[in-house]
């Protein structure tokens, strides 16, 4: 298929792009900047091949449910009996074209059989929809029955529900799924928020299986979703920059990937004008991404999985500020970096905060009191307990953290020494051999030990918080049995509701993490 382009910006010729080497493309751009109005174009340019779909905007149509008949097979029975109805939503539209085709499909079955006894019932496409809808919800089962389809757990089939008590995602999916389905050969399908209300364990499967479904289809994806975008992996990728609505001409390009630098981060920056702030985690359920996004509500906030690749990011993205003008900052745990190591990394614009790692910061004093006052807990009293508590546990572990500290530093001493002139395996054995001689382990243990003991005897809790690598601390500290809560993930999640709540507790909380960055 050629895919005719809206007229772009200072350009007198018409864009063309060939989609039989790909034919999925992703339209990325901040808000404001056209999509939706390109997707429009996109549509004009080819009438009667094109369908502009949305998942969202299939089922919410404003109409007065006192005009809708209370199960499906009766709305079928209203509009086959030229009775008017209301306005129709796309997606009952849909569930009346295909009750209509299994209908006839039957009908054509049973005429069959008649004449061939062997004769097997035609595949439908209600059939292929619950294939794939049972895929994305394998907990569920889609029922046949006179009403149409019914729900039930697939542990208990004999237990149905009316599918109206699907979810607005499990309804989305199955509309997205029929839609496609039933759309024309060769179409070119304009698919705007393709992953709006879907889950993240399925969406980028749901659009692989779709895709699977239609590949006579070309698929144009408008999209806020830079990790579903960077899914599409042989898809031709767009980014709109800005639309001239009196001229009807907008200014976009195609994006090739950039060696030097993520695809789905350079994708990231190009989709938003907010400054960025790359952080550790991959998870949504994450510390780290449930918690800063919340602490620099100005910043458009990326997980990019361990530190390393904070780092390099960080550093790339800051190279290119000429070509995209946003600013941009990195944030990764202490672990047991020396204040050397935090020094450099402060000069690459990547922040460490001064305690050992994300888990640590809701141990800081004024984020412990603000929970407490929240839960009218005595906060002085719940702080110096935890305190204490902390302190013992360090005491109690002082050898295995001094050990970790040790072992960071005789590698970061190892890796800065290496002889990079060494050309033969002789000379860089004998280097090795030397290098031992020039670290003195037992002394940089002793060093350590005497250190970290000071912290102990003077109660020095910052100074153990900076240094205590200890997934468990929370649990240790008995924060949550002081407060009277259930566990880290609740202790967690009051501390993000006040931040969401957005009042001077939420500020004070800002504050002491921002401050512990050094911000």
């Amino acid at each position: 298929m050629k895919l005719i382009l809206p007229k772009k910006l200072n350009t007198p010729t018409v864009g063309v792009l060939d989609t039989q080497k790909t034919n999925t493309v992703v339209i990325i751009g901040a808000n404001g900047s056209g999509k939706s109005s390109f997707a429009k174009e996109l549509a004009k340019l080819h009438p009667g091949a094109s369908e502009r779909i949305s998942g969202v905007s299939s089922l919410y149509l404003s109409r007065q449910e006192s005009d809708i008949p209370q199960n499906n097979l009766a709305f079928l029975q209203t509009i086959l009996s030229g009775n008017s109805v209301s306005v129709l939503s796309e997606y009952e539209k849909l569930i009346i074209r295909l009750q209509s085709e299994e209908f006839a499909a039957a009908l054509k079955y049973k005429e069959e059989s008649k004449q061939n006894k062997n004769s097997y019932p035609p595949l439908t496409k209600i059939d292929r929809i619950q294939a794939v809808w049972e895929k994305m919800f394998p907990h569920n089962r889609l029922i046949r029955t006179t009403g149409f389809i019914e729900l039930a757990s697939a542990s208990n089939l004999s237990d149905h529900y009316s599918a109206e008590r699907m979810s607005d995602g499990e309804r989305i999916v199955f509309y997205l799924i029929g839609a496609i389905l039933c759309a024309g050969e060769n179409s070119l399908l304009i698919i705007e928020e393709p992953t709006l209300l879907l889950h993240e364990s399925i969406k980028n499967m749901l659009w692989d299986e779709i895709e699977n479904l239609r590949p006579d289809c070309t698929f144009v994806y408008l999209t806020h979703d830079i990790e579903f975008a960077s899914s599409r992996t042989f898809a031709k990728r767009l980014w709109i920059r800005s639309y001239d609505a009196v001229d009807r001409q907008w200014d976009y390009e195609f994006l090739e990937s950039n060696g030097a630098f993520p695809e789905e981060v350079y994708l990231t920056l190009l989709g938003s004008r907010k400054p960025i702030l790359f952080i550790e985690g991959i998870e949504a359920k994450s510390i780290d991404s449930r918690l800063y996004p919340l602490v620099f509500p100005d910043y458009m906030v990326k997980p990019m999985g361990g530190c390393q690749k904070v780092i390099e990011t960080t550093k790339a993205f800051r190279q290119l500020k000429d070509f995209h003008t946003l600013e941009s900052m990195g944030i990764v745990d202490r672990d047991r970096r020396t204040k050397g190591e935090v020094e450099y990394l402060k000069e690459q614009h990547v922040m460490v905060p001064d305690v050992a790692e994300v888990e640590n910061l809701l141990l800081l004093e004024p984020i412990i009191k603000v929970v407490a006052t929240k839960l009218m807990v005595n906060p002085d009293v719940v702080f110096n307990e935890v305190k204490e508590n902390i302190i013992k546990s360090f005491k109690k572990e002082l050898d295995e953290q001094v050990l970790l500290h040790a072992k960071h530093r005789v590698r970061k001493r190892l890796e800065t020494a290496i002889d990079r002139k060494i050309s033969t395996m002789e000379e860089l054995s004998n280097h090795v051999f030397n290098l031992q001689e020039t670290i003195d382990v037992e002394e940089l243990f002793d060093k350590l030990k005497r250190k970290f003991s000071v912290y102990i005897e003077h109660k020095d809790y910052k100074s153990v918080l900076r240094v205590y690598n200890q997934k468990a601390m929370i649990g240790q500290s008995q924060l949550c049995y002081l407060l009277g809560i259930n566990n880290k993930g609740s202790y967690l999640n009051l501390v993000i509701s006040i931040l969401k709540e957005n009042k001077e507790p939420a500020e004070t909380i800002r504050t002491a993490i921002k401050q512990s960055l050094g911000l």
